[in-house]
């Protein structure tokens, strides 16, 4: 088997030349070896080039005219389908100074007429070994880069795919949520992107926490696992003492964020936004939220958009506590909490994108009657103090 580097496949050589005798003397000396393609200008020689079938290396006369060979290479480097071709100035131009514009733009080797026979297929052997060798050390390097990706890709996949899991373990537990964390996720990266631009918000969104807010966001109420069914499954409203213990929900999630990030050898910024939206999205903005009043930029950014996404998502969303409201009614609702339960700014934001809100809601819907007009005119009077969200 012959190794990478073998050039017993023949290799195609292109010698430009204005030359007949020259072109000859050249086709002579390779053929045995090489697939030979002959250019009398550097026109020819960029035509031939521009071929399907390129050449792999180019022995290049440099005095010729219309178009010399200096001003051939450059174009050849030009080009990026070409700038990769080796070529070899073959010319009787022997100046030292010649040969240092020749190497300076790009040629591999310059040889002198009258050529030496035996040095000159040396030399071409030598830069076809050099290229194939460059050759295959950029396909094993986009190989890697593929394979590489490859996996990426599956870890990050797999990271989701437990995330998931893990958000569902609470969520199968807290009625008919189903597609609950779907839907909230994209509700926080819709609602982080409207918000991108945004001068208070530009410098923290960027591409990176976004993307980590949206991986997080399935955890925010991961601490219902440890809420007792009695409670966590009511059908009416709770007492004081049951709301209560529904609260600690956002202490318990945040002690399993934090066992976890102790398990792990290096930080990760994921761990981050988990702990601020499990711990802090039932805070609000005027202080009046849990687990610890925070007010206004003291709760983090990331909670402040699971809040918006999460009330909006269980507005719509049939309890065994409520029937669905309307999107409208829904909407509404948080229009209201601008300023007292919500980041003004981010319900300026998702009053523009309520259709978008929508949009997400219906291709993850549960199949259950949020949206539907006569669940509508139900909803439509019930008031909004009457729902215990959280």
């Amino acid at each position: 088997m012959s190794s990478p580097l073998d050039l017993s496949g023949k290799c195609t050589v292109l010698v430009v030349d204005d030359t007949p005798d020259n072109l000859s003397l050249m086709s002579g000396l390779l053929r045995a070896d090489y697939k030979v393609k002959l250019a009398p200008s550097g026109e020819r020689a960029l035509q031939i080039v521009a071929g399907e079938s390129k050449p792999d290396l180019i022995l290049l006369d440099i005095m010729m005219p219309d178009m010399d060979g200096y001003e051939v290479l450059r174009r050849l480097q030009f080009n990026p389908e070409t700038e990769d071709i080796p070529v070899i100035f073959l010319t009787a131009m022997s100046a030292s100074e010649d040969e240092t514009v020749g190497l300076e733009l790009g040629a591999v080797d310059y040889i002198t007429k009258p050529i030496n026979p035996a040095i000159t297929l040396a030399r071409v052997r030598n830069h076809l070994l050099l290229k194939r060798a460059r050759d295959v050390l950029a396909h094993h390097n986009h190989f890697l880069e593929q394979e590489v990706a490859r996996r990426t890709r599956e870890v990050a996949e797999l990271q989701d795919v437990t995330i998931r899991a893990m958000a569902s373990l609470a969520e199968t537990r807290d009625n008919e949520t189903g597609n609950h964390i779907r839907r909230t996720q994209h509700y926080v990266e819709a609602l982080a992107r409207k918000l991108q631009t945004h001068p208070r918000f530009r410098d923290e969104l960027t591409e990176a926490a976004i993307e980590m807010i949206f991986k997080s966001a399935p955890l925010h109420d991961i601490g219902k696992v440890g809420i007792p069914d009695r409670i966590l499954l009511k059908p009416g409203k709770l007492t004081p003492e049951e709301f209560e213990i529904m609260k600690t929900h956002t202490n318990l999630g945040l002690e399993a964020i934090l066992a976890a990030e102790k398990d792990t050898s290096h930080s990760n910024p994921f761990f981050r936004y988990a702990k601020e939206i499990t711990y802090s999205h039932q805070e609000k903005w005027d202080g009046s939220g849990y687990p610890e009043g925070l007010v206004g930029n003291t709760i983090p950014l990331s909670a402040r958009l699971m809040a918006v996404a999460d009330v909006y998502d269980a507005l719509i969303s049939e309890r065994v506590y409520k029937p669905a409201y309307s999107h409208e009614a829904a909407v509404q609702i948080i229009l209201d909490g601008r300023g007292s339960h919500f980041d003004p700014d981010m319900v300026d934001a998702f009053m523009a994108l309520s259709e978008d809100f929508r949009a997400i809601a219906l291709r993850f819907a549960d199949g259950q009657p949020a949206l539907n007009h006569e669940m509508d005119r139900m909803s439509a009077d019930l008031p909004a103090e009457k729902i215990q969200l959280g």
